[in-house]
């Protein structure tokens, strides 16, 4: 298969079929909600909503996000032809309505009309000691983008320290300040340390992992799990309606900082959860969730 069309069914599988593990868990959110409530009543219109759009290979939300990609290649490929196919299908994926053009210029305002521009696609190249190719994509919707937010600790307002407990505090500020503008239920990725930069990118990449799949590191998996635990514990449900679930998952991670900075980034992912890979290894293409 060629490049270009590989990467335009990439972004169709993305904008059109929900991924099973979030599909699994927003069946399990509508399970638990009672009989008669608003909340009941937005996930069974959500999970008819993911039903018809896998059906009828059209985008699950009208707004289909901003692109980006993250690239795996092996040592010695060159970046060129995967700029050059990834801006192609993203042009078609357009031209084929897949995609709504999300690509405006923000200073005369005018839309590009094909996802094309400065920076968009938002390409992430990475040279890996593998004999194959890795291309993820994530489709990330404008709303939820709105609610993401980066703290820098100490907080006075939150009394929130430079500890996992100020984390914990600056978490539950930001879900909460978020409401259902960023379509909840959502999926929350917490990046602590780094610089104002890298906090921002490693929680975005976070949102790779499955719905369930705790860290490594036993300490920081029951944090995700107490904050999973609590914010569902704010009553703010789907959409904000009131309900058992506000968020579908957490995700944490951290890095090393600046003994100077400790910067909390938490990036906001709507229940349109769309994320897929495409994997090329001699000369084969595959797909993944």
């Amino acid at each position: 298969m060629e490049l270009k069309e590989a990467l335009v069914e990439l972004l169709r599988r993305a904008a059109t079929d929900l991924p099973p593990d979030v599909e699994r868990a927003l069946k399990e959110a509508y399970e638990r909600e009672d009989e008669g409530t608003p909340a009941k009543a937005v996930f069974r219109t959500i999970l008819e909503n993911v039903r018809m759009a896998r059906e009828k290979s059209t985008p699950i939300c009208q707004d289909t996000g901003s692109l980006i990609f993250y690239v795996d290649l092996p040592p010695g490929q060159d970046h060129g032809p995967y700029i050059e196919a990834i801006n192609a299908a993203a042009e078609e994926a357009t031209r084929r309505q897949y995609l709504r053009p999300n690509a405006v210029n923000p200073i005369t305002g005018k839309n590009s009309g094909n996802n094309i521009g400065k920076n968009h696609p938002f390409i992430h190249f990475h040279q890996w000691d593998r004999d194959e190719v890795r291309i993820r994509l994530l489709l990330k919707g404008g709303g939820s983008e709105n609610v993401g937010a980066q703290y820098k600790l100490p907080d006075s307002r939150l009394k929130a320290g430079r500890d996992l407990e100020g984390v914990r505090k600056v978490v539950l500020d930001a879900v909460f300040q978020a409401q259902g503008k960023g379509c909840s239920p959502g999926t929350v990725a917490v990046a602590i340390g780094g610089d104002r930069i890298t906090s921002y990118m490693l929680s975005k990449e976070l949102l790779f992992r499955k719905i369930g799949e705790r860290h490594p590191e036993p300490e920081i998996a029951e944090f995700e799990r107490r904050l999973y635990r609590e914010l569902n514990q704010l009553g703010i449900g789907p959409m904000g309606f009131g309900g058992k679930t506000t968020v579908l998952d957490v995700f944490v991670d951290w890095q090393h900082r600046h003994p100077a900075t400790f910067f909390v980034a938490i990036t906001y992912n709507c229940w349109a959860f769309r994320r897929k890979t495409l994997y090329i290894k001699e000369g084969e293409v595959s797909y993944d969730d």
